[in-house]
């Protein structure tokens, strides 16, 4: 498989502790763009906790530190210079469980983009709100229903308004923390296809504990076990021929 050679997020040494607990011991992994990065692995073992870390969540959870660098793009950032907000407007999350706030549709998708202060005349956010929703396969669903509550939504249409809040603010980066697990079959093969379909454009990392998701939908696979990247490699190698044990075991079932 090719792979842009310029990654995209360079994380080295990177510990991670809640308070005196270390939740995440010297993780060193590359993150290309235009690629999905699944992350794999038991629960309670990091794989969230990681995910956090890549734009900076885990700042709001009282007597955390962080050891070890996160690179984006070449900086650190983790600098204490860093402006935090364009940090997460660049590094977006998509979360578990659909957020959609209690607002139109419109006014959903529009939130970004105008608490971000870019200046949109109404043509151009109607523009900006129409583009990101056919980014999200959404537009479809809700073009006549655009001032109508989205909580009114089925929760994977939710799901995809809460992807197409995020694209309004134009992300590099897109983290998703099992954003299909909430859902039903065929909620989660839109999202599925919609991974496929962003990636084109973005660089996405996915917590998922479905390991043929991550098989579907992946470039690249990390196993956390423990705390541990213990093994981090393209998707189907990691599938195919594991180079760990200990991944062979927690892929087909006999572990974890």
């Amino acid at each position: 498989m090719q792979s842009d050679p310029q990654p995209i997020i360079e994380v080295r040494h990177l510990d991670f502790f809640y308070g005196s607990h270390k939740a995440l011991k010297d993780i060193n992994m590359h993150i290309f763009p235009r690629q999905v990065t699944a992350l794999i692995g038991p629960s309670g073992c990091g794989k969230s906790t990681f995910l956090r870390c890549l734009n900076r969540m885990n700042d709001t959870i009282k007597g955390t530190r962080v050891e070890g660098k996160i690179l984006f793009e070449g900086e650190d950032i983790y600098n204490p210079e860093l402006d935090l907000p364009s940090l997460r407007q660049r590094i977006g999350m998509v979360f578990q469980m659909p957020n959609p706030f209690p607002q139109s549709v419109y006014d959903n998708v529009a939130f970004g983009p105008r608490v971000t202060g870019m200046s949109l005349g109404k043509t151009e956010l109607d523009e900006l709100v129409e583009q990101s929703l056919r980014q999200a396969a959404l537009w479809e669903d809700v073009r006549d229903h655009l001032h109508d509550d989205a909580l009114g939504l089925a929760l994977g249409q939710q799901q995809r308004l809460c992807i197409a809040r995020l694209l309004a603010v134009h992300p590099e980066v897109i983290l998703m923390d099992e954003p299909a697990s909430a859902l039903d079959p065929i909620a989660t093969a839109h999202i599925e296809a919609l991974i496929a379909e962003l990636k084109e454009q973005y660089c996405i990392v996915i917590v998922t504990h479905n390991m043929q998701q991550a098989a579907r939908v992946s470039d690249y696979t990390g196993l956390f076990w423990l705390g541990e990247l213990v093994e981090y490699a393209p998707t189907n190698q990691m599938f195919t021929r594991p180079s760990q044990q200990i991944t062979e075991d927690y892929i087909t079932g006999r572990m974890g």
